[in-house]
């Protein structure tokens, strides 16, 4: 099969949630491909499999870990988001690697510094506990240089707010003069959206 091909089944592949389970090795053995397509794709869906069925992905994490150092940014980011995926139905299978996670938070792709948030928010949703002493990394995220992270980045305050408010409390002053200063309208609103569910 050719990229294109290989590209297309994988495709189908993601709509068939039924077939997922038994096709975790597959899709794994794709991780060895030559094509970036290829194995940014199945990256992305070794993550939602391991959501959906996290006590079947164990195995395929060994072989998501590599692509965290890998040169090609797209790759980075697809890892980052699958150990996001996996970690939320499963901590323990990303605890190991859990604290490696945070030198993305200063990629110097913005791409993959958003999905760094991404992934945390993803993990934090079931296992909020572990972010205590980590908040002032994304306190500085907060201010990034890049739009779409600044977006991004009051989310992680909303997720964690909701459940261990003691951890955002000490930043609602910074939210709130985001929420009224910030020169992007998306970043105020959830600059707010993170304020009230502290409240």
């Amino acid at each position: 099969m050719n990229e294109s091909e290989l590209y297309k089944e994988l495709g189908i592949l993601t709509k068939d949630r039924n077939q997922w389970e038994a096709n975790i090795p597959y899709v794994t053995s794709l991780l060895s491909s030559e094509s970036v397509k290829i194995e940014a794709k199945a990256l992305w869906l070794l993550g939602e499999m391991g959501l959906a069925y996290p006590h079947a992905i164990e195995s395929a994490v060994p072989g998501l870990i590599p692509f965290l150092d890998s040169p090609e940014p797209l790759l980075r980011e697809r890892a980052l988001n699958a150990l996001g995926r996996i970690g939320r139905g499963r901590w323990e299978l990303v605890e190991p690697c859990w604290v490696d996670l945070f030198r993305f938070a200063a990629d110097e792709e913005s791409k993959v510094r958003l999905s760094f948030i991404w992934a945390s928010e993803n993990i934090a949703v079931n296992t909020p506990e572990p972010y205590e002493p980590y908040m002032p990394v994304f306190a500085e995220l907060l201010h990034d240089s890049d739009d779409k992270v600044r977006m991004e980045a009051p989310e992680i305050f909303r997720v964690l707010g909701k459940r261990k408010p003691e951890f955002v409390r000490p930043y609602l002053e910074e939210l709130r003069d985001l929420s009224e200063s910030d020169s992007n309208r998306v970043v105020r609103i959830h600059c707010l959206g993170a304020i009230k569910v502290v409240h």
